[in-house]
């Protein structure tokens, strides 16, 4: 059963571990499929917020009638390629910060509501002839960056379109006293991009509610899931107290049921009845089984009641007096082990108001636990303080306790070690009994204890 369950719980975590995944992988397309729907529309909505602005077209003719003269002076060698880039880097400084100004007044007025930066770089400047293609500016050949615009770092631009304006111009020039016609025709080619402010924290916003209720599932799911697999740890668990039960009190049962057989045998042979002393004995110890069997059911009835159900008969007792009968009487029943009971008080009330015999039955408890699971030996060490709350302390020199059953210690039924084997008898209800009679006294009980190096039991019951 336990190797069946380890399965379950094995295969539900992986079960949960692949729905994660799947979850996850869906959440990222969504993610991914909610990125892209916002940065087209947002491409979409500024992709020609300049072409359909008289303030943002005029400050583009500025620059490019002002390069136009620069190509022309290039043409007729009164330039270089360096003085038509230099004058190009020139005149776009020039009127950089009015164009980024004037941009975003036009954002405002499409109504979008987000910051945006944007550019636009220059990629490439060309002068085609029918013989052969000038290139005075190759993005990809100089680390060289002409941009009109916001300046974005590469890895944030986002890309919003491609522009290649073409054109041929004609205009005149004087050279060496002489006019000449310049004709040219050129390629400009240019990169728009622009960088969204946050944009991840708008595309997770838009996201908000799906996310949102995949965590309300996958929270289901695992509550769910530890539920059950809690819940049938808890019934395995019930399962196997209630075939520990049976199993010891079955074991506790066959001996005098055993007995009471042989006895009543006995008692109907003829031989048996000639000889009153013989029948006097049989007699005596059906008797005898018949207690031990009235003992064990009422043990069964009597110490399964819970600390709701027990009902206090409260008295005023001496500590140190009622202590020390206590283990006096104990000392006295036990025959067949060797005893030592360390005593030791530390008393500031004298006094206290519990139950007598509910008490003494929990002390008692604690007491033929410490005698059963020690050898030959025995010793026990009994520490009581009465100062703000009476505290017993009843450690023993016996076996121990697991860790891991420590908190099962006072559990209905359950008896520590191997249950399998019968070498000290009970049935699970004496510590379990204690507990509820302690708690019955607004108290509590706890054990420290580990393998091999004895228990100790500590009771704490509040003065009334």
């Amino acid at each position: 059963m336990k190797k069946k369950i380890n399965l379950l719980i094995i295969t539900s975590i992986l079960g949960l571990i692949a729905l994660s995944i799947i979850q996850g992988y869906l959440i990222n397309n969504t993610y991914k499929l909610k990125k892209e729907a916002f940065i087209t529309d947002t491409r979409r909505s500024i992709s020609q917020l300049d072409d359909f602005s008289p303030a943002l077209d005029s400050l583009s003719d500025i620059w490019q009638d002002n390069f136009l003269n620069r190509i022309a002076d290039y043409k007729v060698n009164l330039a270089t390629k360096t003085d038509v880039l230099n004058g190009l880097e020139m005149v776009i400084d020039s009127i950089n910060e009015t164009y980024r100004i004037e941009y975003q007044k036009e954002l405002v007025k499409n109504n979008i509501p987000y910051g945006i930066k944007f550019h636009k770089k220059v990629k490439a400047i060309i002068l085609l002839d029918s013989t052969r293609n000038d290139t005075l500016f190759d993005i990809n050949k100089t680390p060289k960056r002409i941009v009109l615009g916001d300046p974005i770092i590469d890895e944030k631009a986002i890309g919003v379109s491609t522009t290649l304006w073409q054109t041929d111009h004609t205009s005149s020039r004087v050279v060496n006293g002489e006019t000449q016609d310049v004709l040219f025709y050129l390629m400009f080619q240019t990169q728009d991009e622009m960088d969204i402010d946050g944009w991840k924290k708008i595309v997770f916003k838009q996201m908000f509610g799906l996310l949102l209720l995949s965590l309300i599932i996958f929270s289901i799911v695992i509550g769910l899931l530890y539920y059950s697999i809690r819940s049938l740890i808890t019934q395995k668990k019930i399962a196997d107290i209630k075939t520990d039960f049976v199993n010891n009190i079955t074991h506790e049962l066959k001996t005098p049921l055993a007995t009471l057989t042989l006895a009543t045998k006995m008692l109907k042979k003829e031989e048996v009845k000639k000889k009153p002393q013989l029948v006097e004995n049989t007699v005596n110890t059906i008797e005898r089984q018949n207690k031990r069997l009235q003992k064990l059911i009422d043990q069964v009835l009597n110490n399964s009641l819970g600390y709701n159900e027990i009902k206090l008969n409260l008295e005023t007792v001496n500590i140190k007096n009622y202590i020390n009968t206590i283990l006096d009487d104990f000392l006295l029943s036990i025959k067949s082990k060797n005893i030592t009971i360390n005593r030791k008080f530390l008393e500031s009330k004298n006094t206290i108001n519990l139950d007598k015999f509910y008490f003494t039955t929990a002390l008692l408890n604690i007491l033929e636990n410490a005698v059963k699971y020690s050898g030959d030996e025995v010793i026990i060490n009994c520490e009581v303080k009465s100062i703000n709350t009476l505290k017993i302390s009843i450690q023993d020199n016996g076996i121990g306790i697991l860790d891991k059953e420590k908190k099962q210690v006072f559990d209905k039924f359950y008896r520590a070690g191997n249950k399998e084997i019968h070498n000290v008898k009970g049935l699970g209800l004496g510590l379990y009994y204690t507990s509820q009679i302690i708690k019955a006294h607004h108290g509590n009980i706890v054990v420290e204890s580990k393998e091999n190096s004895g228990s100790n039991f500590i009771l704490t019951i509040p003065f009334n």
